[in-house]
């Protein structure tokens, strides 16, 4: 207790932590997402220490006397040596590395999970951007963590996969061959890399993902938990359960069960056994290679593309490669930049706390939809040949028609995940107008049948009207400095009229159905009768 009082005298213990456990935050089940995150990332940290107690980054080779009897007297790297020695003299080693491996997967999975959460349900907007960015951030981090983990047990698999990486870093215009000499020390494969790897692996985006995940976890402690909206829910207040001790007793034992599930995975499903493989050797590739699933879709850009080589200024231009490798940028900077791009045709500059339901935002999801279908084929690209040879198909029909669906499906994603929510929301307007249907026929005096409808009740009228709808601008609308005159038709940029444009096909009546007035009369009055039951 002197010691307590000791740290309040210096550091406000007591008014910091008073503050911190009374915070509210919100329960829905969705936000668990974001829990797996941090999860799967704890477990990773935690196994990765254990695995760095055993594991050599070293290139120097040696001769291999360990427990696998097949691999006896094979010439390989100190890397590829400790590697089997972890999994298969280490007590526990393989499991431990297993579930390394695991949780890695599955803290991808999490995260694309939790961006898509945030994305659909709007939990980007002012004043979050930032806590978007930072959560943004860690995608595109995880993604390159996960890739040099994976090529450092110096196996057949992961040398393969390396000189894949190798051949992308060769392709970018003037400074490809000096990061290639960088990272790999010389003429691939080098005798470099892997302690290279290895200080990225531990040290440099660790740090990174450390820095991005303290800013998004203080912004969101600063901002509050963004909500769904319901009865009693606003901009102004939170409503949930506070930090201490529920809340605090729920995340603890999410946290185990998910370091529980992640453990049993591990111990009955075998994952990169690379013993199997062995040592890589730059003459060998292994047949069906293929990368760990996050990183299918930019091996998938890089099988659909056509052979194409062009020479500037004595220099060979590789666009087989070079595409893919700016795509793969492009498409992961495109989900990321949305909020802006939102805030900017809406010249929204409002605090929002209340989230948004998918259908409430035609145009987003559609976009949204595209996304997840564009990463999707190109993940099923990747598998071209593997396709090919299961289903007995020529490769290049696949390829080809994996070429055709990378412009095709996002397009026609987008239309129907449209249409959808627009379908909804007609849906939900009627439902506030005239009720639900109950599948009741009644016979009128004057002989029509007529359907009886059933009011929705006060509760989930609110839940289906207490979206907001913003208008979409028009030139007088557009932000302009005080003492001017808005422009119009004449002076306005071809800026202002794109955004204008944008700003219709948004939010006007083309992308969004205009919901119900809560205080609407109902049409057919005869036709309703009180319910206490609102249906689905």
């Amino acid at each position: 207790m002197r010691f307590a009082d000791w740290m309040n005298n210096r550091g406000g213990l007591y008014r910091w932590a008073r503050n911190t456990m009374r915070r509210t935050f919100p329960d829905h089940w969705s936000f668990l997402l974001g829990e797996i995150c941090l999860y799967s990332l704890i477990l990773l940290v935690v196994t990765g220490l254990y695995l760095t107690l055993f594991f050599h980054p070293s290139m120097d080779t040696v001769v291999y006397r360990g427990g696998y009897a097949p691999l006896h007297g094979v010439r390989m790297s100190q890397a590829y040596a400790s590697t089997l020695h972890i999994s298969l003299d280490v007590r526990g080693g393989l499991l431990i590395r297993q579930m390394h491996h695991w949780a890695a997967l599955i803290l991808v999975a999490a995260i694309l999970a939790h961006m898509m959460r945030t994305f659909f349900s709007g939990a980007f907007r002012k004043p979050r951007e930032i806590i978007w960015i930072t959560g943004f951030a860690l995608l595109p981090l995880t993604l390159f963590e996960g890739l040099t983990g994976y090529d450092l047990p110096d196996d057949l698999l992961s040398g393969t996969g390396t000189r894949v990486v190798q051949g992308g870093i060769l392709s970018t215009p003037v400074v490809g061959t000096y990061l290639s000499m960088f990272l790999f020390g010389g003429e691939f494969p080098g005798r470099d890399y892997v302690p290279r790897f290895s200080t990225i692996h531990l040290l440099v985006i660790p740090g990174l993902m450390t820095a991005a995940l303290l800013v998004h976890l203080i912004l969101l402690f600063h901002h509050q938990h963004a909500q769904f909206p319901g009865p009693g829910r606003s901009d102004r207040n939170t409503v949930g359960m506070p930090l201490l001790w529920r809340r605090a007793a729920k995340s603890g034992g999410f946290f185990l069960l998910v370091s529980a599930v992640i453990a049993v995975i591990s111990a009955v499903a075998q994952i990169n056994p690379v013993w199997l493989y062995g040592p890589y050797r730059p003459d060998q590739v292994s047949s069906g290679s293929q990368p760990d699933w996050y990183m299918g879709f930019a091996d998938g850009l890089e099988r659909i593309m056509p052979g194409w080589e062009i020479r500037l200024w004595g220099h060979t231009l590789v666009l087989d490669v070079l595409i893919p490798l700016v795509t793969f940028g492009l498409v992961l900077a495109a989900i990321g930049v949305y909020p802006f791009f939102e805030a900017w045709i809406n010249g929204d500059r409002s605090d929002h706390h209340l989230l948004e339901r998918p259908r409430n935002r035609p145009v987003r999801t559609g976009l949204g939809v595209a996304w997840i279908t564009l990463y999707f084929v190109l993940f099923v690209a990747a598998s071209n040949d593997i396709i090919a040879t299961h289903f007995q198909l020529s490769v290049n029909a696949v390829t080809w028609a994996a070429r055709i669906a990378v412009f095709v499906a996002p397009l026609l994603a987008y239309s129907v995940a449209k249409r959808i929510a627009m379908g909804l929301q007609r849906r939900d307007r009627d439902r506030v107008l005239h009720g639900r249907e109950t599948g009741v026929i009644k016979l009128l005096p004057h002989g029509e049948y007529i359907e009886v409808h059933s009011l929705l009740s006060q509760e989930k009228v609110h839940r289906l009207t207490s979206h907001a709808q913003p208008p979409p601008l028009t030139l007088s609308s557009l932000p302009h400095d005080e003492g001017t005159a808005p422009p119009d038709a004449e002076s306005a940029t071809h800026l202002m009229r794109l955004r204008v444009r944008l700003s219709q096909a948004v939010f006007g009546p083309k992308g969004n159905i205009a919901k119900a007035k809560a205080e609407t009369p109902h049409d057919h009055e005869q036709e309703h009768e009180p319910s206490g039951h609102d249906g689905p």
